[in-house]
């Protein structure tokens, strides 16, 4: 399952956001790169142990928290903290696959990366190229957002990065490890529950309402891990 969270930041969050990203140092992205993605990874990341961002991944999984649309899609289990990456002058990211689990700097917890998530930080006017492209079973997937704007995929998917000719592509990315293993069981889950909402609001007296959601957490008890 492909989703887009518009405004997963408001106007301030990612004012704020741009602010430490742009006074942030940036160092060679391959330093969290596996062996096989390094040899195709060419963009800068900010430290993993950047104080100023760290607590700027802190902001973002708080306001996300908040969003009913992404926790109704993930249904997170644990959260690898967001990373910024930064592409300019002809930097890309080719082909490959995501580590399959994680373990953040300085924390012993690992985390199996059941979904991607990008968050772009900059506007699409602000420069050419630095299209997310995710190939799944209907083809290439191309992904260019407005700013404050949140992707999530399958981080099983092949995916890449293409060329920023022009100005600078920022963006924060990180892993969920679901509750749901299984991507399609997972989505079952999403439609479902969005089914629901639709249900209650339009007709909240309805008794199959109560039914579904009974269906919703027993899929939910037999298929969650935690």
């Amino acid at each position: 399952m492909l989703l887009t969270i518009p405004d997963a930041l408001d106007a301030s969050q990612l004012a704020e956001a741009r602010r430490v990203v742009e006074a942030a140092p940036w160092i060679d992205g391959k330093i969290t790169a596996g062996h096989q993605s390094a040899a195709t990874k060419h963009n800068l990341q900010i430290p993993e142990d950047h104080a100023p961002a760290m607590r700027l991944g802190e902001v973002i999984l708080s306001a996300l928290s908040a969003i009913p649309l992404f926790v109704a899609a993930t249904l997170p289990l644990k959260i690898f903290p967001p990373l910024f990456n930064r592409y300019s002058g002809g930097q890309y990211f080719g082909t490959h696959v995501d580590n399959a689990v994680r373990k953040a700097s300085g924390n012993p917890e690992r985390v199996r990366t059941d979904i991607a998530a990008t968050l772009f930080l900059t506007a699409p006017e602000e420069y050419d190229g630095g299209e997310l492209c995710i190939e799944d079973l209907y083809g290439v997937r191309r992904v260019k957002l407005p700013a404050g704007h949140l992707v999530l995929y399958p981080a099983d998917s092949l995916h890449h990065v293409t060329a920023v000719t022009r100005g600078t592509r920022t963006c924060a990315f990180f892993w969920i490890q679901s509750m749901i293993r299984d991507n399609a069981r997972r989505t079952i889950l999403f439609e479902l529950d969005l089914a629901l909402q639709r249900l209650t609001r339009d007709h909240p007296s309805h008794p199959s309402g109560v039914q579904l959601l009974a269906v919703y957490h027993n899929l939910l008890r037999q298929w969650a891990e935690t």
